[in-house]
């Protein structure tokens, strides 16, 4: 508003137009033009503007417009008695005054007896002080001017602009709300622009009040020329639709998939996964003090952990507290983990694994393909970065999803501890029963979070009771039919896209489609144990601290159970032994051996109990 008069110069005027003074001084240009002109107002609405705001803000215009009516606030019989160029047009609600929500009009009974009152914003746009009414400045906050940080945000920040200075409305799909946020806010700053966030949840569902909230926000984004960034995750998606489509100012929105919009046009723009070499050269940044404590640590860093540069300069902030001598290189690995988790940790339960190699016992075969997963995710890197395999198109088949399957307390889940352990990364539990849902969409929904959440650390997700979304393939007979097949198609794409280590588990190998075991890149078939297993199983079964005498791990062998009920077995016996005071011997292994039967139905066979001492 420069090179403008100030309010105040205009209501000189003002009192001679009230007063009926024939020869009225000019009107010179204030704020209240260049309001009328940003709304489309002829003379007679910057009137009505400037009229409202010397009654409220002048005691002489109260009482020149008191000792008129006997009111203090202007009436719309006023304004048409005492304006030149008066139209009753301009109070009608679909005229700019009301349908851009400049004024309203208080007051029931005779139509011109209303009053006129300004808007808080509007009171403070001709003021010059431009910022939010009350009501907007509750539900949203606003975004400070920024830097986008890294590439990947840098590129949106281009396409942001380019929507914003060609009119559209633009859609900021992905799951990386603080990059997304600050690539808005660096493309707001380039256009020296302010930038207000509002929750998609504050958007109301009733109908009347959906549309004063967006009749608000068009009114205040023209008098402050800023940008409203709707972050749509949380919000009730029709609801969200139907608020977008009713706004036309300067409009973005971000949600991990975007939002219907049938009757407006926005552009979709997705936020790219970063490279190695991005996050090496951010990493390398954000630790450069400590670098030489690091060990070589921060390539590793970069491939796992694709976090965003606000998680790198807290972990910088940790380092930097750490004492004298500490390993920073086993510190910044640890600070990852922890920062990665709190997304995660809503959605799945962290499974808290000490086992290492030394404690899974297994056939050679099966050995031999988990230590080829770990050595896949150990070296993705050098594969698909440097060596080009990353290369294909929206990163499909670049996943690493594993299937495995066998009997319950075969070692599945120890074979995810494990891998955990030798890569230093969490292992999440997901029941996928759990997350499949009677309501169209909410499957996908529920997958998508999870996945969302574990890109960040690119964590082992591991998925329990896989026969409950991927059965045999269903003939597509009804809706049911064809969204539960859509479901399973979402999830086969998650698996394909996903940088980290995705597990599934069956315990019945048969009970999948044949079609969807060619979308694993590995399927680790968990036998029940043999003689040979199980012995190697007992043997890791005691603690070392654990007081044992006369066990013949021969004769426990021929007990005819798997791995989880052998632990269990040998945790129920050192209870039996501490009851009696004694170490743990043949017989309290065969008295928790029996409890163990006796819980899954079964009997101890003669050939089990051959050779034990009674």
């Amino acid at each position: 508003m420069s090179r403008t008069a100030p309010l105040p110069a205009a209501f000189p005027r003002l009192a001679a137009l009230l007063a009926g003074e024939d020869d009225t001084p000019p009107a010179p240009r204030c704020t209240a033009d260049e309001i009328a002109s940003r709304f489309g107002l002829d003379a007679f609405g910057r009137d009505v503007l400037a009229l409202a705001a010397w009654a409220e803000l002048e005691p002489e215009g109260a009482a020149a417009v008191a000792a008129i009516q006997g009111s203090p606030e202007p009436s719309v019989a006023l304004a048409l008695s005492r304006l030149p160029g008066a139209s009753w047009s301009a109070f009608l609600p679909e005229a700019p005054l009301r349908e851009a929500g400049l004024i309203r009009l208080s007051g029931a009974g005779r139509a011109t007896a209303r009053g006129i009152s300004l808007a808080e914003s509007v009171l403070h746009a001709l003021l010059g002080a431009e910022g939010l009414s009350e009501e907007l400045a509750l539900l949203a906050r606003r975004i400070p001017p920024g830097h986008p940080g890294s590439p990947a945000r840098a590129a949106m920040a281009d396409g942001i602009l380019a929507a914003l200075t060609s009119g559209h409305a633009a859609q900021l799909c992905g799951p990386d709300a603080p990059g997304k946020l600050a690539a808005v806010a660096a493309a707001a700053a380039r256009l020296g622009r302010p930038l207000f966030a509002m929750p998609g949840g504050a958007v109301p569902a009733q109908p009347a009040e959906m549309a004063a909230l967006a009749r608000a926000w068009r009114r205040d984004l023209v008098l402050t020329g800023g940008i409203l960034l709707l972050e749509a995750e949380g919000g009730e998606p029709r609801t969200l639709s139907a608020f977008a489509e009713a706004m036309n100012g300067a409009l973005l929105i971000a949600a991990p998939e975007p939002v219907a919009l049938p009757a407006r046009r926005a552009l979709r723009l997705d936020m790219a996964r970063p490279r190695a070499a991005d996050q090496l050269h951010a990493w390398g940044a954000a630790l450069a003090p400590f670098a030489a404590r690091l060990n070589g640590t921060l390539p590793r860093l970069a491939v796992q952990f694709q976090v965003a540069p606000e998680r790198m300069e807290a972990v910088a902030a940790e380092l930097a507290t750490a004492p004298a001598g500490a390993a920073l290189d086993e510190l910044a690995w640890a600070a990852c983990r922890r920062h990665s988790r709190p997304r995660l940790d809503d959605l799945a339960s962290r499974v808290e694994g000490r086992a290492g190699w030394d404690d899974i016992v297994l056939p050679p075969a099966q050995l031999r393909a988990l230590r080829t997963i770990a050595a896949h995710l150990r070296h993705r890197a050098r594969v698909q970065e440097d060596w080009g395999f990353g290369a294909a198109p929206g990163g499909r088949g670049l996943g690493l999803a594993a299937l495995f399957s066998g009997p319950s307390g075969a070692g599945k889940t120890m074979a995810a501890e494990v891998l955990g352990g030798a890569l230093g990364l969490d292992v999440y539990r997901v029941d996928l029963s759990a997350l499949v849902s009677k309501w169209i969409g909410e499957t996908e929904k529920n997958l998508r979070r999870i996945f969302d959440a574990a890109e960040e650390g690119s964590v082992i997700l591991l998925f329990d009771e896989a026969d409950a979304l991927f059965g045999k393939r269903s003939e597509v007979r009804d809706s049911h039919d064809r969204y539960a097949n859509m479901e399973v198609s979402y999830l086969l794409q998650r698996l394909e896209a996903y940088r980290g280590l995705a597990i599934l588990t069956t315990n019945l190998r048969a009970n999948l489609d044949e079609a969807f075991l060619r979308r694993f890149r590995f399927a680790v078939e968990f036998p029940f144990p043999a003689a040979a297993e199980r012995a190697g199983i007992w043997a890791r079964a005691f603690p070392r601290d654990c007081p044992t005498e006369g066990l013949e791990m021969a004769r426990l062998a021929q007990l005819n159970v798997v791995g989880g009920a052998i632990r269990n077995i040998a945790m129920n016996a050192a209870y039996i032994a501490a009851e009696h005071a004694r170490p743990v011997g043949m017989a309290e292994v065969l008295a928790a051996a029996r409890l163990e039967y006796e819980k899954a139905g079964r009997a101890m066979t003669d050939p089990e109990l051959r050779g034990w001492p009674q």
